[in-house]
């Protein structure tokens, strides 16, 4: 058990295998800062590498879809056998350190409500990571998988039409938006998860479980969208354009995964773990500008553990 104390209030935290849930949040938050810190061009290519992955990774799930048997008499164990797939893309792009825009709506929006980073700051890291994952998902999907002769098999071209339609023809732009919420508010749940592991085993199972809830339901994710979304147009599935994908595809989806991550994660967990309380240490070690403060208001905290006790004069050291 640990102990954070000032001479207004105490508040203790558990210590296990897992951050408790106020440190989880302080995790993203000094997470978020470091990410809209990167040099633009740092953020560019990692956001590349987050669209690759997420390409390669939805790649996989059309193949596990084309069972044509499994298709026609169990079409819910095909669609639970991909779902249960497709978290690996959240657990790669996470493990690896990539930035995807859906994850960066909390991550700098946490950071942001901290007044860790300025709101432009935040908003240039999202218009990077925004295009970064296009970029991408555009290379995989046309250069490996087009150009690379991959799915070019009936029964596939079939399957991805048939996807492609039901995501974008199907319904309504209303509905996408709506499903977007939901979408990202599992995926930055997801993440806020895989942050309170401590370990490898421990950081993918947190976010396999919200990742594959949302892959179940066939929720938007704008970056899924735009390998999906694309991968149809050039398989020229009936009634989807580049006209439509934008206004009924990207917009939609876009608004939606920002309001599921920024405001029913980040701003939640924010509100929830954050606002008005003392600075939070993770493992005894404050964020510098929290022990700055601290030391100028002549508060200085001590954060007690069952092994080790680590003062704010100790961790200047």
């Amino acid at each position: 058990m640990s102990r954070i104390q000032n001479q207004q209030n105490t508040v203790w935290i558990r210590n296990g295998n897992a951050y408790s849930p106020i440190e989880t949040i302080e995790i993203i938050g000094r997470l978020g800062t470091f990410k809209a810190n990167m040099f633009p061009v740092k953020v560019f290519c990692s956001a590349v590498s987050a669209g690759c992955i997420a390409a390669f990774a939805s790649g996989a799930t059309l193949v596990a879809s084309d069972i044509p048997w499994m298709a026609e008499n169990t079409p819910g164990l095909v669609k639970t056998l991909s779902s249960i797939l497709f978290p690996c893309a959240l657990v790669m792009i996470f493990m690896s350190g990539a930035d995807l825009f859906t994850g960066s709506t909390m991550l700098t929006g946490v950071a942001c409500l901290q007044g860790r980073i300025p709101w432009q700051k935040m908003l240039l890291h999202w218009f990077i990571c925004f295009w970064g994952n296009f970029a991408g998902c555009l290379f995989v999907m046309a250069i490996i998988f087009g150009y690379g002769g991959l799915f070019t098999d009936p029964a596939q071209v079939k399957v991805i039409q048939s996807v492609v339609y039901a995501k974008q023809v199907v319904p309504q732009w209303h509905q996408i938006f709506i499903r977007a919420i939901g979408c990202n508010w599992l995926v930055c749940l997801a993440a806020y998860l895989g942050m309170a592991g401590r370990d490898l085993m421990s950081r993918a199972m947190g976010m396999w479980w919200p990742v594959f809830c949302f892959a179940m339901l066939g929720l938007d994710h704008v970056v899924v969208n735009m390998f999906y979304i694309p991968f149809g147009i050039w398989h020229h599935t009936p009634g989807v354009t580049v006209g439509l994908y934008i206004w009924k595809g990207i917009i939609p989806s876009l608004l939606g995964n920002l309001i599921g991550g920024g405001g029913f994660c980040g701003v939640y967990y924010y509100l929830m773990y954050l606002h008005n309380q003392d600075p939070v240490p993770i493992d005894g070690i404050y964020f510098p500008a929290d022990l700055a403060k601290l030391e100028e208001g002549g508060a200085l905290p001590q954060y007690e553990s069952d092994e080790y006790v680590v003062s704010t004069q100790e961790q200047k050291k």
